[in-house]
């Protein structure tokens, strides 16, 4: 298995108290977690630090050009800035936003609906949850600081990772990271995604890819299972997406 790599553990406010476990859980063994667009709505965050880096530098830039870059990796999304006139290294740009992004974080955290009390839940039933962003650390642990202590079992952010979403390498990599303490079947491990990409990376990795739509719609059937939103969602919601998407956990077998 892989151990990622650096300081992984996802970083919380101590505020929450000792995790309590609710009844126990027969089929949902961790669930695996975009963030921006998904747990916080930091997309127009990122528009916005976008418009502002192109203007400076004398180029257009276009929301539907933004909403292009949705769930896409850092490294991709500084390239097409270049493209579109910003003369800073690839370094500079992903430097320049996720400054930018971070610091209208730790004014305000704009949570998407249902996604912070979905994340309570499942830390007091005890299951095992890991942040899988293409965003950079410095963001990724400014969010988890806003969570009680164990919300997150470890971060997989986009610097950890060489090929970003739709690549499934980021969401291997939390899979074997959580797989380190415990055993672990994929058709028991649900990824939550608002973009295509990252539902592509999620099923590529083999896990199963629950679809929020945020920003973009997604094309039908490119998620295992599509909900409108987190909001008024339980962990016996989950727990039910997974029974009834693989026949052998449905019929009660068993996989290794």
């Amino acid at each position: 298995m892989v151990t990622p790599p650096g300081n992984t553990t996802a970083p919380s406010n101590s505020a929450g108290g000792t995790v309590g476990r609710g009844p126990a859980l027969e089929y949902l063994q961790a669930v695996l977690w975009d963030m921006d667009g998904t747990i916080v709505d930091t997309e127009p965050y990122w528009i916005e630090a976008e418009h502002e880096l192109v203007n400076a530098h004398g180029g257009s830039w276009s929301d539907e050009e933004a909403t292009g870059l949705v769930g896409q990796s850092l490294t991709f999304s500084a390239g097409v800035l270049q493209a579109a006139g910003v003369s800073l290294s690839v370094r500079e740009i992903i430097d320049h936003l996720i400054g930018r992004v971070t610091e209208r974080v730790r004014v305000s955290v704009p949570w998407r609906p249902g996604a912070r009390e979905l994340l309570l839940a499942l830390r007091e039933n005890g299951i095992p949850c890991a942040m899988v962003t293409m965003s950079e650390q410095l963001l990724a642990q400014e969010v988890a600081r806003q969570l009680p202590v164990g919300t997150f079992e470890l971060l997989v952010t986009g610097d950890m990772v060489t090929r970003g979403k739709p690549d499934p390498e980021a969401y291997q990599l939390a899979f074997d990271g959580l797989g380190n303490s415990r055993s672990l079947d994929k058709s028991r491990v649900v990824a939550i995604e608002d973009s295509i990409p990252g539902i592509a990376s999620a099923r590529a990795a083999g896990l199963v890819a629950l679809g929020v739509p945020h920003m973009v719609a997604l094309p039908t059937d490119s998620a295992d299972h599509e909900w409108a939103t987190l909001a008024g969602r339980t962990v016996g919601d989950l727990e039910d997406l997974v029974q009834s998407s693989s026949p052998a956990v449905s019929s009660r077998g068993r996989k290794a």
